[in-house]
């Protein structure tokens, strides 16, 4: 096919050098993770500079790959090279986040899941054509503990020291000894910060996924907080118990495939006074508002992971990126009427809801 319409060739050009940027990331971010998991990162961590060879003896690994590895770290901007002593340093501020799983700032998780979810591309394009789902549980096996350690860490930085407190009441609530329900709890790590946290309350971890649940109780044994935690497999639609003084959604209402229905049942198990915490990726309410790096990855990923499970579950596909007048809309469907927007991070939506 050839384009009939005129071209202008600077901006021909300028997109070209945006597709060569893309390529470069997408060849580059295996490279990521094999710096991972050959511990080429953690041999750099000190912040000393290395030459190819020393950080290839430090690791048992072969120089020549070192130091092709070497070369597009640094094109990359990932890894510094001083010309003058010919060596390599990973900066600081790169190693928290390539590294470091308790900062906040740790992104090397996010590389995983999308390791794990490439392996569904070939069943999410044969969807494009059918409209089928794929289902959570359907996913590769690789893709929940990849999950796990992309989420966990901003939780560990936010959830208990400014999420809770931006609810009326709640933090009081949960020192005196509230119940509390985490609908959706994958791994449990959101659940084990707050059982961690607030020893007086019984908390209730549910998720459909089975071999999730496990890693969930595994996760509050060694936490030492199995006591007051139980995890059971259940869906947003029939998760039991009654009179919950908290239930939680961590990133995991817009999956459903039914949240009006995933509401609905929590208005039936809230106390009168309880409380929906509803955390959601940060979005735009406007196409034209998501023209940006972050919506660009949370896109992505709804393709691979969010719609796919929605459309496998239910007849409603909000996608991550569900504007926020919908999900009130959503949440007032299910019986709630009360929905603000308590607070928010960078990367997150933390919103309240009532009865």
């Amino acid at each position: 096919m050839i384009i009939q319409q005129s071209i202008d060739e600077e901006k021909l050009q300028a997109f070209l050098g945006k597709v060569v940027t893309d390529i470069a990331a997408a060849y580059s971010a295996p490279l990521v993770l094999m710096g991972d998991r050959l511990g080429l990162y953690q041999a750099m961590a000190s912040g000393k500079p290395v030459t190819s060879q020393e950080l290839a003896t430090r690791t048992g690994l072969h120089e020549r790959y070192v130091r092709e590895w070497l070369l597009n770290q640094t094109a990359s901007g990932y890894v510094e090279y001083d010309p003058a002593s010919e060596r390599y340093t990973l900066p600081p501020e790169h190693a928290i986040a390539l590294i470091d799983t308790s900062s906040p700032a740790y992104v090397g998780g996010l590389f995983y899941t999308v390791e794990a979810g490439l392996k569904a591309q070939d069943r999410i394009a044969r969807s494009f054509r059918t409209g089928d789902g794929l289902a959570w549980g359907e996913q590769a096996p690789e893709l929940y503990p990849a999950i796990d350690r992309t989420f966990r860490p901003g939780y560990a930085a936010n959830l208990v020291q400014s999420w809770i407190p931006a609810l009326d009441g709640m933090q009081e609530r949960l020192q005196a000894g509230a119940k509390v329900a985490d609908v959706g709890c994958g791994y449990g790590a959101s659940t084990v910060l707050m059982a961690r946290a607030f020893p007086n309350a019984r908390f209730y971890g549910f998720d459909p996924h089975a071999p999730s649940i496990e890693a969930a109780r595994r996760s509050a044994e060694k936490a030492g907080v199995a006591d007051r935690v139980r995890f059971e497999v259940a869906s947003a639609q029939d998760f039991p118990g009654k009179d919950y003084d908290l239930v939680a959604f961590f990133d995991c209402l817009h999956d459903m495939g039914d949240p009006i229905g995933a509401i609905a049942h929590t208005a039936q198990g809230l106390s009168p006074d309880g409380t929906v915490l509803l955390v959601e990726p940060m979005a735009a309410e406007t196409i034209e508002g998501s023209v940006n790096p972050l919506a660009r990855a949370y896109t992505a990923g709804s393709i691979f992971m969010c719609t796919p499970n929605a459309i496998a579950t239910g007849d409603i596909a909000l996608g991550n990126q569900v504007p926020e007048q919908i999900l009130r809309e959503i949440v007032e469907a299910g019986g709630l009427s009360h929905f603000r927007r308590a607070t928010e991070t960078p990367l997150n939506r933390v919103f309240e809801a009532r009865k």
